[in-house]
């Protein structure tokens, strides 16, 4: 709040007329913050998550039309555009206990799941096809570049053959997968071994070169 009030009550002392982009909107707990505290202000909030929209929406409700909801992804908003200036953004990115509390979205490899991880639910592409139809060197790359994962390549070699047999769909099958890839001397110092793989996974919701 403190850093950006500057932007927000440069028109005016209450904040009449600044627009505030909030990505990614989550349960609204940023955007709640900011309404309340600058009176004029208004905000666009972008989720992809239908689920995180319905919470923020019943959340910010009393601020009426001060605030706009957008489903979408946060990099997806900016360039086609109702508002003609925003004077602030506030970028809170990546996954948050509403998609890792449930365990059927797979986000979390606490728990045996459907290998999903999609922010929307809506979205065709899941880290079940990911793992199935991706080659293995753009594999290697998503978990070297998105999880910083060191065994990349071995992984990706792994799941390769795997899949030639018996195509992994569930979080169990991908720890299953990963702790066969990785030796038990590095599992005990380096932590679980899906904690950066998984990371990587979500980050690949994104056109990568090699894929379909």
């Amino acid at each position: 709040v403190e850093l950006l009030a500057p932007a927000l009550t440069r028109r005016n002392a209450d904040g009449t007329g600044a627009v505030l982009g909030d990505a990614t909107l989550g349960a609204g707990g940023h955007s709640h913050r900011f309404l309340t505290d600058f009176p004029g202000l208004r905000v666009v909030g972008l989720d992809r998550d239908p689920n995180a929209l319905a919470i923020a929406t019943a959340r910010l409700a009393p601020f009426g039309d001060r605030m706009k909801f957008v489903r979408t992804r946060y990099d997806g908003y900016w360039d086609d555009r109702d508002e003609a200036e925003v004077d602030a953004v506030l970028f809170d990115l990546g996954v948050s206990s509403m998609q890792l509390d449930r365990a059927e979205r797979g986000f979390s490899y606490a728990q045996d799941a459907p290998l999903d991880m999609r922010m929307d639910p809506d979205a065709p592409l899941t880290a079940a096809e990911i793992l199935n139809t991706y080659d293995e060197k753009a594999l290697a790359r998503i978990l070297r570049e998105y999880g910083e994962e060191k065994f990349a390549g071995r992984i990706a070699g792994r799941i390769g053959r795997r899949r030639d047999r018996q195509p992994p769909r569930t979080t169990g099958e991908l720890v299953e997968l990963l702790c066969a890839a990785i030796s038990a001397a590095t599992r005990r110092t380096g932590g679980h071994p899906a904690k950066r793989p998984c990371p990587g996974l979500r980050g690949a919701f994104h056109p990568q070169p090699g894929s379909p």
